[in-house]
């Protein structure tokens, strides 16, 4: 037999609970070691005369947790190889090795690799005392939480949970604010300490406000926050979005609801998206928020549609974007590297063309133009169509071959109004001069779109100048002459320029 390590829980701290195997193992072992001798048992067993060396003093000497379990885990495999022949090591930990106990998942992990045998006899959980203690049945559904890892994402208020590794009154502070992300702030929560251990449990039903509020937290200290079916609780929750959106849809649902299709709702995504633009330039968080929430159920209402037919769920367009988000971020989440915004697009751009190669599409057969959507708005189509010819070189090698094709186009423009060409004929010209404008943007590296939005919002606001002003002078624009109005134009650009 090699090198051996033999783990053996000591139960969730009252020494009765020691099964005699594990106290025969405990008395026999030749090198006992004990993560912590915070833990009733240890005490106990050491009045006996089962003595240990304890890893308490690698708590003291490190930053954070991982690296003392690290530390530990490096410790034992080190005394197992050199322990000699036919040897084991004893480490003992609180509770049962394989709950919420970090040390042990190590082992497992690094034994294998370092030729030791690694043995592990169960003990008596802080959990099965919980069970009891705290009186709910886990298979109505339940949750075992770390303190150090918790988020709003990690609990779901229909489970019984239990939240483990609150060591202390700060641990306890970041739990509480983490808990009010969801439940109100009196939600009502239980504080354990030592469950079970004759003359030092402790059972405290308090308002979750209060939850850093109490003393005594230490290594069997454990929050429980019972089970509900409130669905308010759940109200920020993906979960519940997707319950509501299919609950409209379905024949108990509502009637308008019911009845939308993808091209009856449309020009829903269309202008949720353009008012979501709106708070965007308008910097106005709260409305933001709201209209973020107006396109996302677009989204939602489309995924149920498909849900419904069998083809893909809202869960399956999350998955494909998050794998997406992953594949295409390999100087993130992979082995690549970007040094900039333009480093990080190539590394875009290479993964998009593999997921084509993927897909049995080959990039370089494609059009220099392909993957410009059809339906954008027009100005923004011809933004994006000029930078993909500039990709492969059909651009001009200065801004000056930009500005003589303005002029010729304008030039062409002004004839064919001039002359009183057809309607039609007028209309391809304008659309030409707009087109060669918009490559005056993409050299100046200014979006066309952004540009013309923000001179409408310019228009609009001097307009409205113009409109108040009339309007206290009793007047409307219909009644005023140009020249008073262009009078008051200039008068908006002059309050305009002040106001910067």
């Amino acid at each position: 037999m090699g090198a051996l390590i033999t783990v053996v829980g000591l139960g969730s701290g009252d020494p009765d609970r020691l099964t005699l195997g594990s106290l025969k193992l405990l008395r026999e072992a030749e090198e006992r070691y004990v993560r912590t001798k915070d833990h009733p048992v240890v005490a106990w067993l050491e009045e006996t005369g089962v003595t240990f060396t304890s890893f308490d003093e690698v708590y003291e000497s490190k930053d954070d947790f991982p690296s003392v379990y690290e530390e530990i885990t490096e410790r034992l495999i080190a005394s197992a190889k050199s322990a000699g022949e036919g040897k084991s090591v004893l480490y003992a930990v609180p509770g049962h090795p394989m709950v919420a106990e970090a040390t042990v998942k190590l082992l497992r992990e690094r034994c294998p690799g370092e030729a030791v045998e690694l043995r592990i006899t169960g003990g008596e959980s802080f959990l099965d005392e919980a069970f009891v203690r705290l009186g709910f049945d886990p298979i109505e559904g339940f949750q075992l939480l770390d303190a150090s890892d918790l988020s709003r994402g990690t609990i779901d208020p229909r489970r019984h949970t239990l939240i483990g590794q609150v060591y202390d009154e700060f641990t306890a502070s970041d739990v509480k604010l983490s808990l009010m992300d969801m439940y109100p702030d009196d939600y009502p929560v239980v504080v354990g300490h030592a469950l079970g251990v004759s003359g030092a449990e402790q059972v405290l039903r308090i308002p979750l406000y209060e939850l850093d509020r109490v003393q005594g937290y230490g290594n069997l200290s454990l929050v429980y926050v019972p089970a509900s079916e409130d669905d308010s609780l759940r109200i920020g929750s993906f979960d519940r979005l997707h319950e509501i959106v299919s609950i409209l849809r379905s024949p108990e649902g509502c009637p308008w609801d019911r009845e939308q299709t993808h091209q009856s709702i449309r020009k829903n995504l269309i202008e949720e998206t353009y008012e979501v633009l709106e708070t965007i330039d308008e910097d106005d968080p709260d409305h933001m928020r709201e209209e973020l929430g107006d396109l996302l159920l677009q989204v939602m209402l489309h995924s149920q549609m498909e849900e419904e037919t069998g083809m893909f769920t809202a869960y399956d367009v999350i998955r494909e974007l998050n794998e997406k988000l992953l594949y295409r971020h390999p100087h993130v989440f992979g082995d690549l590297s970007a040094e900039d915004a333009e480093d990080a697009l190539k590394n875009w751009d290479a993964m998009k063309a593999e997921e084509k190669r993927r897909k049995g599409i080959e990039p370089e057969k494609l059009s220099a133009l392909s993957g410009v959507p059809r339906d954008l708005p027009a100005l923004m189509k011809a933004y994006k169509l000029q930078k993909k010819a500039a990709k492969v070189g059909f651009d001009w090698d200065t801004i000056d071959g930009v500005w003589a094709k303005i002029e010729e186009e304008l030039a062409e423009f002004r004839e064919a109004v001039t002359d009183g060409h057809p309607a039609d004929d007028q209309a391809l010209e304008l659309g030409d001069l707009l087109f060669s404008i918009v490559n005056a943007a993409r050299y100046i590296k200014a979006d066309p779109e952004e540009a013309l939005s923000r001179t409408n919002a310019k228009f609009v606001s001097r307009f409205t100048y113009v409109e108040d002003k009339l309007r206290e002078a009793g007047k409307s624009p219909e009644d005023s002459t140009l020249a008073e109005m262009d009078a008051l134009w200039d008068e908006a650009k002059t309050v305009e320029r002040a106001s910067k």
